[in-house]
């Protein structure tokens, strides 16, 4: 599928995920040699000839309008999530949601890691551009990779990589109770990460890499989920406190828009906020990550 540009990649897996009768288009009783819609019936639909929306899937038609892309996202019943992503992989920059930054390293301002440290009890991280953890408190090194060293993220050439820790850590992987939902969620947002940052060397050749490494990324990227990181709910299987259920969000960095502060909470009053307690209690006697 990646054989077509990124644009028209997203394009035959939104297509192929719905039928005629999801759009209401008759069958004529056809039968069809491949799942989804023809490229004919996108057409139609979104009112555009069928060699513009060809061109477009091969990538042979640049700079797609606004219109144009609103009534492909009208056609394919795309998400607000995926809208934005389309805009995002459309060649026109000033159609991109957010504007791509340089590829030097990213650090992270005094005030952000003030502010890890005074969230305290409270699972944080701080990732950057490409998934990379940027800095952390002891809460959240504990909760979440108590097997890597608490000062990985201080350098960029240690630094854990959250989509590669998901499918290639046995430890991270098996902290997750519903890995495949973990899994999904996360190559959802190396998708807008990739389509945020074109061109990024790093981030071609973490996907590469993930592709030859793991059947089950290769599968779930050419599914091409597209789902930003907002609020999510996990059940944890964690080796030093047992099962908890966190509730994970995430928020932008204004001044940093390539940022994302990510907090773990639970609710208050339940065994797993207990359990974090209990955790936050270890870091603060041993002054590490490590139960």
């Amino acid at each position: 599928m990646d054989r077509t540009s990124p644009l028209g990649a997203f394009l035959q897996a939104r297509r192929a995920r719905l039928s005629p009768d999801d759009v209401g288009l008759p069958r004529y009783g056809d039968r069809r040699r491949v799942p989804g819609l023809r490229r004919e019936e996108v057409a139609l639909l979104a009112g555009v000839s069928v060699g513009y929306y060809t061109r477009l899937e091969q990538g042979r038609q640049a700079n797609a309008s606004p219109e144009v892309l609103d009534a492909l996202a009208t056609a394919l019943h795309l998400t607000t999530a995926e809208r934005d992503h389309l805009r995002d992989l459309s060649a026109t920059p000033g159609h991109r949601t957010r504007t791509a930054t340089p590829g030097g390293t990213e650090t992270v301002s005094a005030d952000l890691r003030t502010l890890l440290t005074t969230l305290g009890h409270v699972p944080a991280l701080v990732v950057g551009r490409r998934n990379d953890v940027l800095a952390w408190n002891r809460s959240c090194h504990a909760l979440l990779a108590a097997h890597l060293h608490f000062a990985a993220p201080d350098d960029p050439g240690t630094r854990p990589n959250l989509t590669r820790l998901v499918f290639l850590d046995a430890p991270t992987r098996a902290l997750y109770r519903d890995w495949p939902a973990k899994a999904r969620a996360v190559v959802g947002n190396l998708r807008i990460l990739t389509a945020r940052n074109p061109g990024d060397a790093h981030l071609t050749a973490l996907i590469t890499e993930l592709r030859v490494l793991s059947r089950e990324f290769a599968a779930f990227w050419d599914a091409h989920p597209v789902a930003p990181c907002g609020r999510d709910v996990y059940a944890l299987a964690h080796p030093a406190v047992g099962e908890l259920t966190v509730t994970q969000q995430t928020f932008d960095v204004p001044k940093e828009p390539h940022q994302s502060l990510v907090t773990f909470t639970a609710e208050p009053g339940s065994p797993s906020a207990a359990a974090l307690a209990a955790l936050h209690q270890v870091t603060a006697v041993t002054g590490s990550g490590r139960p």
